[in-house]
């Protein structure tokens, strides 16, 4: 064994650089995009709408509920459009060049109002910021859902799924830390002041500047990633009862069922905590001028999540990350619950550092497990459905996000929130009350569900493997040798009996 492939090994690399390292990165590159983008957008964008453009907490809630039912509608219908796409490029990343374009102008959108905000007119700057919304999530979701949708089709080895995820971990990281670290700078450094109408210039700047740095990663993974050419693919006509069939027979999968309530209460967890980090910080803990530091300090422990999440993953399979890491999560949480103006810092670093290295978990096994739900419904259809799995990740994900955003947003306008207070001595019990619920208890109740459900995800590494099995036995011989006790397992994973899947009679559903 050579010194490098005994690196390899020690490292837990698996496959050749010509015919898996290089399309691995070719597909990965994009993702410090559409990893990278959203987190300045997590990080400062709410700050900017309430604090710098002055909008209240409700008109922000209004416009992201409103965004949310649009983008819910062309997740679904980018699902099905990719899965149905017939180029020389193949099926899927052809609109991740595509999506690229709009894109950049969406991004310039979204952190300038040219001079409409400024004018006092609350009415034409929420149209200009939802048309902003609008372009920024259908674009993202043009580049997203083909983008996920692609690994399936490119990589069908169980374990080098993750290791296209662990490496699409180091991407967003490329992204967020070079953007985070760019906005970090431009508005304020290590100690940052409090948000302001001044401001909007060096928002603007940034919104530019990061705007051009998004663009070309989508551009490359375009014309290096390998996909297969789809011209030959065999499309049946479309019309709405086919697309309600579509996503409806979907959640008849078990596997997904599991899945998709990982993701949803994952997602719930995540929408509460990062819409009131800010409020907290101002007007709870009074420690704004942290927040730069503290979000290093948060993106680090995250990143040192992800090396123990693959040798967990690798050796133990993809659940293992979400119940060990969870709890860590939980018990940064429950520090958050006791922090106030007088807190010493150290305990705001602690907390921070537990939850996102804990976080690091439940979010890794929702993304490792995403790929292998395609194989169990190929197992139970007969077809392959990429464009469909991955538009309820994305689906879970952005719009669940959306859909909170607005409701937190009319939540602090019920308990009191006024974002011309940012004094932490001057809010009210209540409001302080409604900032915790958000940003701390609520997480926690997720939280839990999330572990309890990650806990009783059924289907291994193993089981996987035996899926594979079957179905390229099934597709080259048009019959499957298998064990009883092999059939019922399958059974439990897929939720239906053998007999009423593809796997078990001739019919493609």
């Amino acid at each position: 064994m050579t010194t490098l492939e005994k690196i390899k090994d020690a490292a837990g690399i698996e496959g050749d650089v010509k015919s898996f390292i290089k399309p691995m990165a070719a597909y990965t590159c994009a993702n410090i995009t559409l990893g990278g983008a959203g987190y300045p957008i997590s990080m400062y964008h709410q700050q900017y709408m309430n604090f710098v453009e002055g909008l209240d907490t409700s008109v922000t809630g209004t416009l992201s509920m409103i965004n949310g039912l649009i983008d819910a509608v062309s997740d679904v219908a980018m699902g099905l459009i990719t899965d149905r796409t017939r180029t020389r490029w193949g099926k899927h990343r052809i609109y991740v060049l595509i999506g690229a374009f709009p894109f950049v102008l969406a991004y310039i959108m979204r952190w300038c109002s040219f001079g409409i905000s400024a004018k006092g007119n609350v009415g034409l700057t929420f149209v200009w910021y939802l048309a902003a919304a609008f372009l920024y999530s259908t674009s993202y979701t043009m580049m997203s859902i083909p983008h996920t949708a692609m690994l399936p089709t490119i990589e069908p080895h169980y374990f080098r799924r993750t290791q296209y995820k662990i490496v699409e971990y180091m991407m967003n990281s490329v992204g967020q830390v070079s953007s985070f670290i760019f906005m970090g700078l431009m508005l304020g450094g290590f100690n940052m002041p409090d948000p302001s109408p001044a401001d909007r210039k060096k928002y603007l700047f940034c919104g530019i500047v990061l705007a051009l740095w998004f663009f070309w990663s989508p551009v490359l993974s375009f014309f290096t990633c390998p996909e297969p050419d789809s011209r030959n693919l065999h499309v049946d006509p479309i019309d709405w009862k086919y697309m309600f069939r579509e996503y409806t027979w979907v959640f008849r999968n078990r596997s997904f069922r599991q899945y998709f309530l990982i993701s949803m209460f994952n997602s719930f967890r995540s929408s509460f905590y990062s819409y009131a980090d800010q409020f907290f910080m101002i007007s709870i803990a009074d420690k704004y001028r942290h927040f730069n530091t503290l979000n290093i300090v948060a993106g680090v422990s995250e990143f040192m999540g992800s090396p123990a999440n693959y040798f967990l993953n690798r050796y133990f399979g993809k659940r293992i990350s979400g119940t060990l890491f969870t709890p860590i999560m939980v018990v940064g949480l429950l520090l958050y619950a006791f922090v106030d103006t007088s807190t010493p810092s150290i305990i705001l670093f602690l907390a921070t550092v537990l939850y996102n290295f804990g976080f690091s978990g439940p979010g890794f096994a929702v993304d490792t497990i995403q790929p292998d739900i395609t194989d169990v419904d190929e197992l139970i259809t007969g077809r392959r459905r990429e464009g469909v799995i991955a538009t309820f990740r994305s689906f879970v994900a952005k719009t669940i996000n959306s859909f909170m955003t607005g409701i937190l947003g009319f939540s602090l306008k019920a308990f009191g929130y006024n974002v011309n207070i940012k004094d932490a001595a001057s809010q009210t019990a209540l409001t302080k009350f409604g900032i915790r619920l958000i940003f701390t208890y609520m997480p926690i109740v997720f939280g839990v569900l999330t572990y309890i459900l990650v806990r009783k995800f059924t289907m291994t590494k193993s089981d996987h493997e035996e899926i594979q099995r079957v179905i390229k036995e099934k597709r080259e011989t048009g019959e499957v040798t298998i064990t009883e006790e092999e059939k019922k397992r399958l059974e439990v994973i897929a939720g239906h009996k053998w007999e009423d899947m593809w796997i078990g009679n001739s019919i493609t559903l």
